[in-house]
């Protein structure tokens, strides 16, 4: 058996989807699809933020962060996946592995965290709508951005510095991406601490931030059953119905597929490399979708803009 360290010319080679490698290149159409679903849908609502004044506010500002989160994870994943897909190019270098793990990763606590500060704004919009331009000032969203960014770097650089430390006896990721926990099953040293960290990151992002959004909507429900209003009960809901709907479509396929990923022992695995994939693209794809129909200024903007483009 071949050992290699870190200080090799290592190069990995990713498997793909184990047991549908002759499916590939059908496979690559949904994913193709979704590439270019995920372009122009953030694309579009971070041009439209960026060049309509009255979509300056704090809570379009957070939603232009998350876009470009969701973009740079998609082209951290899916160029090289494509290229698996259509021209069976599975070698990918050990730093190149480690890069794209880190954008991979980081991002997700990126968009974890913007989930959060968007949690709060949905709040101090309900619960303090006198005091929202005072407390949630362009400032105060710029330091909101920082930390989620500094969250994201400070938390998954850990990751690729502890696998620096391992010495590799396999080279063939049965992945389609380089997932940090399909790395560490290829080193040939002790792996707990690599392990350890990689579930207390998951528990502290996904246990600590999915806490902090429950409570905010917690004290949000508990503002609106105060209100007398029918009307007024139906806007306060529908001003949060967008974000709840993103919660969902982030949090549900991520925590099944990390539930599949330790405990899923019949689950078949390119049906948990699928979810894999999925968990990383649907929330980037929806998310534009979910606030284009759910935010009356972004619907009203596109339906301006495609009457004006068709007139």
């Amino acid at each position: 058996m071949f050992i290699f360290n870190h200080s090799s010319f290592l190069t990995f080679t990713l498997m793909g989807i184990p047991g549908l490698e002759s499916q590939h290149l059908w496979l690559s159409l949904p994913f193709s699809f979704m590439f270019l679903a995920i372009l122009i849908g953030n694309s579009a609502i971070l041009v439209l933020v960026a060049t309509e004044p009255t979509l300056h506010t704090p809570m379009y500002l957070l939603l232009a962060l998350l876009m470009v989160a969701d973009l740079i994870s998609t082209l951290a994943l899916l160029p090289k996946l494509l290229c698996l897909f259509w021209f069976n190019d599975r070698d990918i270098a050990f730093n190149a592995c480690i890069a794209q793990m880190f954008f991979i990763h980081g991002t997700s606590v990126v968009r974890s965290a913007l989930l959060v500060a968007m949690a709060f704004d949905r709040f101090v919009a309900v619960c303090e709508p006198l005091h929202y331009n005072t407390i949630l000032s362009h400032s105060f969203v710029r330091r909101l951005g920082l930390v989620a960014l500094a969250k994201g770097v400070i938390l998954v650089l850990p990751m690729p510095l502890l696998l620096q430390r391992l010495n590799f006896c396999h080279m063939v990721i049965p992945h389609t991406y380089c997932d940090h926990m399909a790395v560490v099953k290829m080193a040939c040293d002790h792996t707990k601490p690599n392990r350890i960290y990689g579930l207390f990151v998951i528990l502290l992002v996904v246990g600590l931030d999915l806490l902090l959004i429950g409570f905010s909507y917690g004290l949000i429900l508990q503002a609106v059953l105060r209100l007398n209003s029918r009307n007024a009960i139906f806007k306060a809901l529908n001003t949060c119905s967008a974000h709840f709907f993103v919660i969902i479509v982030t949090y549900v396929p991520a925590l099944f597929s990390s539930l599949m990923h330790r405990i899923g022992l019949n689950i078949p695995p390119q049906a948990h490399i699928l979810l894999a994939n999925l968990y990383l693209l649907l929330p980037s794809m929806l998310n534009p979708i979910i606030y284009g129909i759910r935010m009356k200024e972004i619907h009203d903007k596109v339906v301006k803009i495609l009457c004006r483009e068709f007139a």
